[in-house]
């Protein structure tokens, strides 16, 4: 099954759009993220990635009310993200309703703590979120903001041979731009790590991006600005998902 997976992205209790992660670029698309959610749950959407760039930015989430309201008044699964780096936030996204998390900075941080929590909680419920710029593979953390050494193939296969069952990555050039996705990296991933869920994020633009990445044996497709822009319209989720269900 490939599943298409909207974005929320939360600045101060708003839904927001950046390009290519950049935060000088913020434009306001609803004071409501909870309408925002209640109407891809309404078009059959089973899921979100809800992303909270203030928690990315200070290390420590900050729109936990935002998670508990959406999971308080719909049934979507929510896959919570940003500044998760304790214990303690990882227990209090589960008990404000995540289904999952998806951590970044503490898994480059301290790989050893995100290797426990994958056998603390499960590897259904932590998901990795590895995202690079193709020009040298480096992972990129904290809301994009911060450069790594860190090789993203060797970073994976760490976590890989711990267990690690979902992947989220993004090649942050894209992300915002509705560039496409950057199927070559993607079909990399899969060549290197072929039992792994992989979810592409960035530069969808359009469902031909989605049945493409699907027929490359990728899991999901995390897409934003195409529909906030109207380039993707809730009918067009609609036919996708009666076709691919």
């Amino acid at each position: 099954m490939f599943e298409i997976i909207p974005s929320i992205w939360l600045i101060n209790g708003k839904c927001v759009r950046l390009k290519r992660g950049d935060f000088a670029t913020e434009q306001v698309i609803s004071n409501n993220p909870l309408e925002i959610a209640q109407a891809f749950e309404d078009h059959g959407i089973k899921r979100i990635h809800l992303v909270d760039l203030d928690g990315a930015k200070r290390g420590e989430p900050k729109n936990y009310h935002i998670l508990e309201a959406i999971t308080g008044y719909t049934n979507l699964l929510v896959d919570f993200t940003g500044g998760i780096s304790t214990d303690g936030d990882v227990i209090k996204a589960f008990e404000h309703g995540a289904k999952t998390i998806t951590a970044a900075s503490i898994a480059a941080k301290d790989p050893d703590k995100f290797a426990q929590w994958l056998v603390s909680y499960g590897r259904e419920r932590i998901n990795l979120a590895a995202d690079t710029d193709p020009q040298n593979h480096k992972v990129i953390i904290g809301g994009w903001l911060k450069k790594t050494e860190i090789d993203l193939f060797e970073h994976i296969e760490n976590f890989y041979e711990k267990g690690l069952k979902y992947l989220k990555c993004s090649d942050i050039t894209r992300d915002g731009v509705s560039d496409g996705p950057n199927f070559e990296l993607y079909a990399q991933i899969r060549e290197k790590f072929p039992e792994i869920f992989l979810a592409a994020s960035g530069g969808v633009r359009s469902i031909d991006d989605f049945k493409r990445l699907r027929d490359m044996g990728l899991k999901a497709a995390v897409f934003g600005r195409a529909y906030y822009e109207n380039i993707i319209k809730l009918e067009d989720l609609d036919k996708f998902i009666a076709e691919t269900n």
